[in-house]
């Protein structure tokens, strides 16, 4: 009776080793997920504080009581624009974490029910990796709109420049 108990209970000892083993697996498997999930969190920490800055210029110009010049209205509409362009890479880079995060659990689901992720953890990747790339693109624009208002301000200075020296 006693070695039927030592059978049992090595073999119960070899599955909890097993399921061990494969835990630790999918842990490893989970890190570079993981270390992602940070640095698209970083991204978005970035976008959201462009975003307000864009809201508190956007209030700035659009509370004055006074009629805005050309070139202030002209600000307020590429505001407008930038807005938008930081919106959606907000939107595309929280969609790819949530990605990231549906490959973490679908890797840990499989190890506990014993299948096979294999296929939807590479589409989502893939889906995760093209979202994350497209709310790049649109943080490029963003970037690239906000120079626009330094080209302004510039031709700005220069027509102040050319009125002051006529009045000299």
């Amino acid at each position: 009776m006693g070695l039927i108990h030592y059978f049992e209970y090595k073999k119960h000892m070899q599955i909890i080793t097993e399921n061990l083993t494969n835990v630790a697996h999918v842990i490893q498997l989970a890190v570079a997920p993981v270390f992602l999930l940070t640095g698209i969190g970083a991204i978005l920490s970035v976008l959201t504080g462009r975003l307000g800055r864009i809201v508190d210029r956007y209030r700035v110009l659009n509370e004055t009581e006074i009629a805005l010049p050309q070139n202030k209205l002209n600000e307020l509409s590429i505001l407008s624009v930038r807005a938008s362009w930081v919106h959606w890479a907000i939107t595309l880079c929280t969609a790819s974490a949530l990605f990231v995060s549906l490959v973490i659990g679908a890797l840990f689901v499989g190890a506990v029910v014993h299948i096979d992720p294999s296929r939807i953890v590479s589409i989502l990747f893939i889906v995760t990796m093209a979202s994350l790339i497209v709310g790049l693109g649109c943080f490029l624009r963003e970037i690239s709109l906000s120079v626009h208002i330094f080209d302004a301000s510039k031709d700005d200075a220069r027509k102040s420049l050319k009125t002051l020296k006529r009045k000299n």
